[in-house]
């Protein structure tokens, strides 16, 4: 399939330069790059749909906690804080 790509200037002088370096054609060269950047697109998606093990932590009676919003945090700071004072 044919494409017609724009480059900037000066991408388009650092890439054909390159392709000379290697000893192959800007043609095989672009082809080259097309292919590593889908081949490692494909792999940054798998790994970004890993979910992690991170530990759950259970209060007493072994119910687990929701999760913790900033709001939460700040009331829990607040407890702690009178608890102090007391």
């Amino acid at each position: 399939m044919k494409t017609t790509l724009d480059l900037p200037d000066e991408l388009f002088r650092r890439v054909k330069a390159e392709a000379a370096r290697q000893g192959t054609s800007l043609k095989e060269l672009l082809i080259q790059y097309v292919e590593n950047g889908v081949r490692e697109s494909g792999q940054s998606k798998a790994v970004s749909r890993r979910r992690s093990r991170l530990p759950l932590i259970k209060r007493r009676g072994n119910s687990v906690i929701g999760n913790v919003t900033s709001k939460l945090q700040a009331k829990q700071e607040e407890e702690d804080e009178l608890a102090i004072v007391r």
